[in-house]
């Protein structure tokens, strides 16, 4: 099924014989560059036993596989409580879309990883298991599967698997990139607020914040604000988060000086300098918040209406 040209995998667990070997002629390119030049820096063996099993049964692959990654990350949870936050009866099977809004609304960070097998082992290598969508069918009959990747082999060339009822598949590096591919390698992981992930790419870490700010979990967002702005401090984005949650969580103090960093590391935004007007004027501090004002009314853009409204109204208390 496609969206707006992006694809939202239905997954069921389903009992299946899986191909045991991959004909010849298939490539595994992610395969093939990896062991072409594998990182030095990356352990030759990883393997998380810590990670607890739940058996995966019926079409309920998807709250298993949540389950084992919410445990990692330190939640409770099992399949029967996860069941009702993804599981979607009619379709039989869980979408990504509910995957990762079930994990923020638990309080853990949901973060999408970049589409490469190297990504997928180096975090194993920093410890957190990985969610894996895969197409044990063909694309035009798709039959959607969650696995939790727990370890990896290099010398053996493989994958150590919880999936469906074994706690410990083997799958080779090419049959996980050949049944993975269909949904372009999609994996997330379920991550501790504070935590960064490994890989973590400034962009893609900053809009999975601003996700868990939007499902109304501002103290963990609070925490992953706080993380991304710890290795990029002047990202625009943690800074305006950071401000809106300190703001909703009544710190007034914390809010400005997160709007205030924001306006000082972007001049050119209108967002930061609005945001600071309007805490500066619940502050009192009415002339340095028409000061601020009128900078993001002078800024213009999309904002600009809301910052007439805010100078407006910073006129109207003088």
């Amino acid at each position: 099924m496609r969206a707006g040209g992006r694809r939202s995998a239905l997954a069921g667990c389903l009992v299946l014989a899986a191909l045991t070997c991959l004909g010849g002629c298939v490539s595994f390119p992610q395969t093939e560059a990896l062991l072409a030049a594998t990182p030095r820096d990356l352990p030759r063996q990883v393997e998380l036993t810590e990670v607890p099993f739940h058996r995966q049964h019926d079409f309920l692959c998807g709250p298993a596989a949540l389950a084992m990654a919410f445990n990692a990350a330190g939640v409770k949870g099992d399949v029967e409580s996860l069941t009702p936050l993804v599981y979607l009866p009619g379709r039989q099977g869980s979408l990504q879309a509910e995957m990762l809004g079930a994990t923020r609304r638990s309080g853990l960070l949901a973060y999408t990883l970049a589409p490469r097998l190297e990504d997928l082992l180096r975090e194993l290598a920093a410890g957190t298991p990985a969610v894996v969508l895969v197409n044990f069918s063909f694309k035009s009959a798709p039959v959607w599967h969650y696995a939790v990747v727990v370890g990896y082999d290099l010398d053996k060339r493989e994958v150590i698997v919880r999936s469906a009822g074994r706690s410990r598949d083997l799958w080779s590096f090419g049959f996980l990139e050949f049944f993975w591919q269909d949904s372009n390698y999609w994996a997330m992981l379920a991550l501790p607020p504070a935590r960064l992930p490994a890989t973590a790419r400034e962009a893609e870490y900053a809009a999975a914040a601003a996700a868990l700010e939007q499902a109304s979990r501002p103290r963990e967002a609070r925490a992953s604000y706080l993380a991304l702005l710890g290795r990029w401090p002047d990202n625009l984005a943690g800074l305006i988060g950071l401000g809106n949650v300190e703001y909703a969580l009544k710190d007034r103090a914390g809010a400005e000086r997160a709007f205030r960093r924001a306006s000082e590391a972007h001049p050119e935004s209108a967002a930061a300098f609005n945001n600071l007007a309007h805490v500066l004027a619940e502050a009192g501090r009415l002339p340095e918040a028409e000061q601020a004002a009128r900078r993001a009314v002078a800024l213009g853009g999309p904002l600009l209406p809301q910052s007439q409204k805010t100078l407006e109204e910073i006129l109207g208390r003088k």
